[in-house]
């Protein structure tokens, strides 16, 4: 560094090293005064759907999205999630237009799947997901709250949604994937 300012005359060589000696400091400062690093949501990555069940008033428990059901929640590290579950048993529309199908493949095409986005967060205390809907494809979720009690143990989410109107409860399963 001696070098560097060698060649300078007196006044200009000591204003260098003390411009430098006050940007180290003001660094620091700034490094000093940084909020801790925000931690990551705990549900935050991708999950795969496991399970799209009800328990039916009896107690039995019974398959609610077919066999088979498909989904994906994207939940990232603020909390913002995408999610959707689809019956892979839903029957392909006639024509390649969906605004030609017909009311049976408009019935099965809504009942056969479930998708909202918005913001979730997890309240501890009441052992409850907290579901804040911006947009749904049921229109009477959007801009709703709804709490769900749930379970995590290790890269597994489960979770209730209220009663229907038949007194079955909607049970989903899902498994991290990252």
């Amino acid at each position: 560094m001696q070098a560097i300012y060698a060649g300078l005359p007196f006044p200009w060589n000591l204003a260098m090293k003390l411009t430098n000696v006050m940007f180290a400091m003001l660094a620091g400062l700034a490094t000093r005064d940084m909020p801790e690093p925000a931690h990551d949501f705990p549900l935050h990555g991708t999950w795969t759907l496991v399970a799209a069940d009800k328990i039916l008033p009896g107690g039995e428990r019974a398959r609610d999205y077919g066999e088979q059901p498909k989904g994906r929640l994207i939940v990232d590290t603020q909390g913002r999630y995408s999610l959707q579950i689809l019956k892979s048993e839903r029957p392909r529309f006639a024509t390649d237009s969906k605004a030609d199908g017909s009311a049976d493949e408009f019935k099965s095409a809504v009942m056969g799947s479930s998708t909202h986005y918005g913001t979730i967060a997890i309240d501890e205390a009441a052992g409850q997901l907290v579901f804040s809907i911006e947009g749904s494809s049921f229109p009477n979720w959007e801009r709703t709250v709804q709490r769900r009690q749930y379970q995590l143990q290790g890269n597994e989410l489960s979770y209730q949604v209220p009663p229907r109107a038949d007194g079955s409860i909607p049970i989903s399963v899902w498994r991290q994937l990252d």
